[in-house]
């Protein structure tokens, strides 16, 4: 069949047959159509004139760009307002092309409806390999039509869908299409609404797609499950080489998950988190990754929360390691010292290719003031030194032994005597023991705030275990999820082999189904089958296949490529389930634990046993404590 007979035909008709609100009458149209143009005539039609004919017949009016670009190899219609009817008149026409291989239809507002016939006219179209349908309003409807033209095109290399409005659900879409889908190289997901859900579907298309090279996931909303979920998957990528992660809200967390997924990933060449609210303490977590990866050369790091601190890392870092392959990092809102300025150029020497992008000369490192003592506490250290009391210290300004004297003959003995406080901290203490500015120093405060010093020293130190215990606890909560993870997107079949090195799989690609965070450690698979999809070349394509679709096996011919896929789900292993022990330090009823190697220890009954029993010759009465009070 012809072409443009098939166009004419059998897209547009069957298409409005499918949509009664059409404004045209459909059996006027066809009345028209044959008494006008014959079929032997159709066939004689070049692609402008099919293209006026379909903008007659969906009543818009041709776009003059796309007939002067007709012949070459990129039509760009970027922001010219097809709307789905304009959508589908270029359908119609690019149906005959032969020559576009980019198509450029961002900010058209083609919605789902315009999209459907463009994907049905690329069913056809095997000459178009770079598509960009970025700010179409597509959302929901229109993430399902492309996760379907992905499943059957073999064409499209490169893919733009950034400002879409695609959620959580529309990326599982997506990533069940592109885990089937090798061929296509470039993928743009960017200003979209991907969060926590969405970072676990992206994660488990990273695990099984083995033909993206580049990915742009920024302006999204992974914050921090997402990106433990998606670094996950990144983890056992084999492909993958350019990743934008701008704007992401990763946090410390994400780049935490980001360090330990780089430790062996050994494809990826360059790195963007710029705006992910890093701070110092998340960039020595990445450099941890850093240490033992070999392939990265381009790191952009630039509007964190960075000092020269981070900056003095991210330099250590490149020194230290003499395999790094970084050759440019980004900074550009840090302002550096000196030091890290001595330090770019020794390490420059030793990395020439190294080039560092900062703010400038004129920052410094935060460090905190010192702390000023208390001066009751000095004077309670230096009486506890020489072993002596209050009275024995101002006896000879307190003859009566009042506890109270004088502020100018106080003032005079601690200065006098080698007590370590300043001028300041001397009238810092004279202020609290007269607070009522009598003129007479009561230093009975000396002693009435020494237990209330230790009390605030101890409490303090309780502070600061507490904290360093939750972020312990908070660190080893995330590498625990994010190893959980691993194994839900790593077949057992793969080896990973050490922090640098490449993952095997010596029984091919394997498909796993995308689960919440919160049950990872439940490695659900499921069977697999295949379908082919056939373009106008006749190469058969055989690639795994999805919703029970029907399978099909073309006859053998030397063109048919077969990518088989196991069906794992027989002998995949069930690892039990056990409850862990809460962080309270609370146990179940049972008195024995699982650890992790698998071993039983028990654990005595933490049930009180009775109280023994009182001794006959306690007394029963209450003994008072005479209490002396002295200085």
């Amino acid at each position: 069949m012809d072409p443009s007979t098939l166009s004419l035909d059998s897209l547009l008709l069957a298409e409005r047959r499918c949509s009664p609100a059409d404004d045209l009458d459909d059996s006027d149209w066809d009345t028209d159509l044959e008494a006008e143009e014959p079929k032997s005539g159709r066939e004689d039609m070049s692609t402008a004139d099919v293209y006026r004919q379909a903008c007659k017949l969906v009543g818009v009016v041709p776009v003059s760009c796309f007939l002067r670009n007709l012949g070459e190899d990129t039509i760009n219609l970027n922001h010219h307002g097809l709307g789905p009817p304009g959508g589908r008149a270029l359908a119609i026409a690019l149906v005959t092309d032969t020559s576009t291989t980019t198509l450029e239809l961002a900010d058209n507002h083609l919605l789902a409806e315009g999209t459907r016939f463009l994907v049905e006219m690329l069913g056809v179209n095997s000459t178009i390999q770079h598509l960009n349908l970025s700010g179409n309003r597509l959302r929901s409807a229109g993430a399902e039509v492309v996760a379907r033209m992905l499943l059957e095109n073999v064409s499209i290399r490169s893919l733009k869908l950034s400002g879409n409005g695609f959620t959580e659900d529309d990326a599982k879409f997506l990533a069940d299409a592109l885990s089937i889908n090798y061929r296509v190289k470039d993928l743009d997901l960017s200003h979209n609404a991907f969060c926590g859900r969405g970072g676990e579907h992206l994660g488990q298309m990273l695990a099984n797609n083995e033909g993206l090279e580049t990915l742009d996931l920024s302006w999204n909303h992974l914050r921090m499950k997402g990106a433990v979920a998606f670094c996950a998957g990144l983890k056992v990528n084999v492909t993958l080489k350019y990743l934008d992660l701008a704007w992401n809200g990763f946090g410390n967390e994400g780049a935490l998950a980001l360090g330990e997924a780089l430790k062996f990933n050994n494809t990826l060449l360059r790195l963007d988190l710029s705006n992910n609210r890093i701070t110092n303490e998340g960039v020595d977590m990445l450099c941890r990754g850093l240490e033992a990866n070999d392939t990265l050369r381009v790191l952009w790091l630039q509007y964190n929360s960075v000092t020269v601190e981070g900056a003095l890392a991210l330099i250590s870092v490149v020194k230290n390691t003499p395999k790094t392959a970084l050759e440019e990092i980004n900074i550009c809102n840090v302002l550096v010292n000196e030091t890290f300025v001595q330090l770019l150029e020794l390490t420059c020497l030793e990395h020439p290719a190294l080039e560092v992008q900062y703010g400038g000369v004129g920052g410094f490192i935060a460090k905190k003031p010192p702390k000023r003592l208390d001066p009751m506490k000095v004077i309670q250290d230096y009486l506890d030194e020489r072993k002596l009391r209050l009275w024995d210290f101002f006896r000879n300004i307190d003859k009566d032994g009042t506890m109270r004297v004088p502020v100018s003959e106080f003032r005079k003995a601690v200065q006098q005597s080698s007590i370590p406080l300043n001028r300041y901290q001397i009238e810092e203490l004279i202020q609290r023991l007269d607070r009522d500015r009598t003129g007479m120093v009561d230093y009975r405060g000396l002693a009435d705030t020494r237990k209330q010093m230790m009390r605030d020293h101890r409490r303090q130190l309780r502070k600061v275990e507490s904290r360093q215990k939750k972020e312990k606890q908070k660190s080893e909560r995330i590498l625990k999820t994010f190893q959980s993870a691993v194994e839900a997107v790593t077949p057992h079949s793969s080896v990973v082999l050490s922090p640098g090195g490449a993952k095997e799989d010596s029984s091919g690609p394997h498909h796993f189904s995308a689960t919440p965070l919160s049950s990872w450690h439940h490695i659900m698979m499921s069977n697999s089958s295949q379908y082919s999809v056939a373009n106008l070349s006749g190469e058969h394509v055989h690639l795994p296949l999805i919703a029970g679709a029907s399978s099909h096996r073309p006859p053998s011919s030397p063109s048919v490529r077969s990518y088989s896929q196991p069906n794992l789900l027989a002998d995949a292993p069930r690892y039990p389930t056990a409850k862990p022990a809460s962080a309270g330090g609370k146990f179940s009823t049972s008195n024995s634990m699982v650890d992790s190697g698998g071993l039983t220890r028990s654990r005595p009954a933490l049930t009180p046993g009775p109280p023994p029993p009182k001794s006959r010759g306690a007394k029963k009465g209450k003994t008072k404590k005479k209490t002396h009070e002295g200085v």
